[in-house]
């Protein structure tokens, strides 16, 4: 695939010269600050070196208040609580945080996560009646609810309180719950509008400990569940968010719940997890529950206080996982297939696929994969209840759920944002529906649309690549939304030593002229690109042509030594 190398402006030379004196780093590193908003030795300060003191007061938040009273006075009464939360990382993560928080000194709790098929995404019917059958007098719903007025209002007929805790954008008209904790509520003040679903249900629980009289420290063995929510949900690693997510690696690291401990080993992994680990390790494990049976299993992991208990249900949740991935790679290469069929017919501009007997759970995994491969706006149907179910996802800058709101007449329901949405029609309209979208893409898409763009913080030299540079740059972590890995380019360099690992990745030393410095490049999945062996990148880097490259630097440690290596992002031949 061909990308679009768009380097990030540079920031202003005398500020980069300010930066640099003040806090003793390089230019490229003073850039690169600068890019994410630190501008002096006092901000610098902050970002280096977070404080869990900077946290904001959870009583800013509009109605903690009485959110608060209301769950003193039910523990205060013996009411029942149900803690309701949604399927995904984030719900499920934010409901082990709050279940296990009361749980510590109340027990007339229990917690509950909608079936996804059966119920769908957010507060259902069948969950409100199930709490007022079973004499549960508050509900506390995390990662959902902020546009639950119909529900709220028939919980309220059935005597049940509702405290809602949600991240995402409000509607119109609010529920009429009790207290309504939302950030991004425009009658909302508190200072950081970014707070994962289980955030907010972590700034519910410090406010609780606040007026209880609770040592605030006494929170702080949650943070390995927030940080999961933060890198799964692909929330800003900003601000507060930045502060949670950098003392809940240290947390997922040295002293994990037995639930994450036994999905760390489950995944391999050791004791150096990041933000990627997470996203791509942990987090797909923790969803394949929701995905293929219900989420339920991945509260009770996260919740279990045994190791020996956590490791028998990690297994189980494995076992998901590896048929979630089953799942996946089958269905992906059956719409790979369905696409190559497609090329061959005509041009097109957006891919959207029908197939009855796909699963349900992995369609907007399968969507994203495409995306990956082909770079197009798509959509995966499959058939659900009789019905044309499916997910969208977009590229950059193109706002899918617009398109999909002018093929309105042929849905029957949708939503969703700019980038990924969802949409039920009948089966007879898909083949319609699939007309209209393209002629939709078509009319709005441009070619811009239609490549990936790679960001490059700033151009770097292989001389300037040292440990004390790489130091610094580990530093930023953690990495994500809102600051990202930095990404360099590297020009007129050349490749000496091509290997090829595992018959599809290369390893290859990078050297530049006028330069002293060698450093081992990776680049993986390039060992068999190109259709015309003498162009495959294998052959072209063992003519020793001249290149740009952008990639990532990383430290690669090898019986106690570190080296400094660059991950080859993409590659133009000269």
């Amino acid at each position: 695939m061909e990308y679009i190398w768009r380097k990030i402006q540079r920031a202003e030379e005398g500020a980069i010269t300010r930066l640099k004196e003040q806090i003793n780093v390089d230019g490229i590193l003073a850039n690169i600050l600068l890019q994410r908003g630190v501008h002096d030795f006092e901000q610098a300060k902050e970002f280096f070196r977070p404080s869990l003191d900077s946290l904001h007061d959870p009583f800013l938040m509009k109605d903690m208040d009485q959110a608060v009273n209301r769950i003193l006075e039910a523990i205060r009464k013996e009411e029942k609580i149900l803690i309701y939360g949604d399927y995904d990382v984030d719900g499920t993560t934010a409901v082990a945080l709050v279940y296990s928080f009361l749980k510590s000194f109340y027990d007339r709790i229990d917690f509950y996560i909608p079936d996804r098929y059966q119920e769908g995404y957010g507060v259902s019917e069948r969950g409100v009646r199930h709490a007022a059958d079973e004499n549960f007098s508050l509900i506390i719903a995390l990662d959902c609810g902020i546009k639950a007025v119909e529900k709220v209002a028939l919980a309220k007929e059935l005597g049940v309180d509702f405290i809602i805790c949600d991240h995402h954008t409000p509607g119109v008209k609010l529920p009429e719950a009790v207290a309504v904790l939302d950030a991004k509520r425009t009658d909302c003040d508190y200072p950081y509008k970014e707070l994962s679903g289980c955030g907010v249900g972590f700034k519910l629980a410090q406010a609780i400990a606040q007026k209880m009289g609770k040592d605030p420290a006494s929170l702080y063995q949650y943070l390995d569940l927030l940080v999961v929510s933060i890198a799964a949900d692909i929330v800003p690693i900003t601000g507060e968010n930045r502060v949670l997510a950098y003392f809940g690696l240290q947390q997922i690291n040295t002293s994990p719940r037995p639930g994450l401990q036994a999905l760390k080993d489950a995944g391999n992994l050791g004791s150096d997890i990041s933000i990627s680990d997470i996203v791509f390790k942990i987090g797909p494990r923790i969803n394949a529950s929701g995905r293929l049976e219900h989420a339920k299993a991945s509260v009770e992991l996260l919740i279990a206080d045994q190791l020996p208990l956590a490791k028998v249900l990690a297994r189980a949740v494995d076992q998901v996982n590896a048929s979630r991935r089953n799942f996946d790679e089958n269905i992906t290469r059956e719409a790979f297939e369905m696409i190559a069929e497609m090329e061959s017919r005509q041009e097109w501009n957006a891919t959207v696929l029908y197939k009855e007997d796909w699963h349900k759970g992995v369609i907007g995994i399968v969507a994203s994969r495409c995306i990956e491969q082909y770079y197009r706006p798509t959509i995966i149907l499959t058939e659900s209840n009789g019905k044309a179910t499916g997910s969208a996802r977009s590229v950059v800058d193109f706002n899918i759920y617009d398109a999909i709101e002018e093929c309105a007449e042929l849905l029957e329901q949708f939503g969703g944002h700019k980038y990924a949405a969802g949409l039920t029609l009948s089966v007879d309209k898909v083949p319609l529906f699939q007309a209209k979208f393209e002629q939709v893409v078509r009319s709005r898409i441009s070619e811009k649309h239609l490549k990936p763009v790679i960001e490059a913080d700033d151009e770097i030299s292989l001389d300037e690549i040292t440990p004390k540079f790489y130091k610094v740059l580990k530093q930023m972590a953690p990495f994500g939304p809102g600051n990202p890995e930095p990404v360099f380019v590297i020009r007129n360099v050349y490749a000496e030593n091509v290997t090829i690992l595992k018959e599809k990745h290369l390893r290859f030393d990078l050297v530049q002229e006028g330069q002293q410095q060698r450093l081992v490049c990776l680049a993986f999945g390039r060992a068999d690109e190109a259709k015309d062996p003498q162009r495959t990148t294998t052959n072209m880097l063992r003519s020793k042509i001249r290149f740009d490259l952008v990639g990532e630097i990383r430290e690669n440690i090898f019986k106690g030594k570190s080296t400094l290596q660059v991950y080859l992002k993409d590659i133009k031949f000269d």
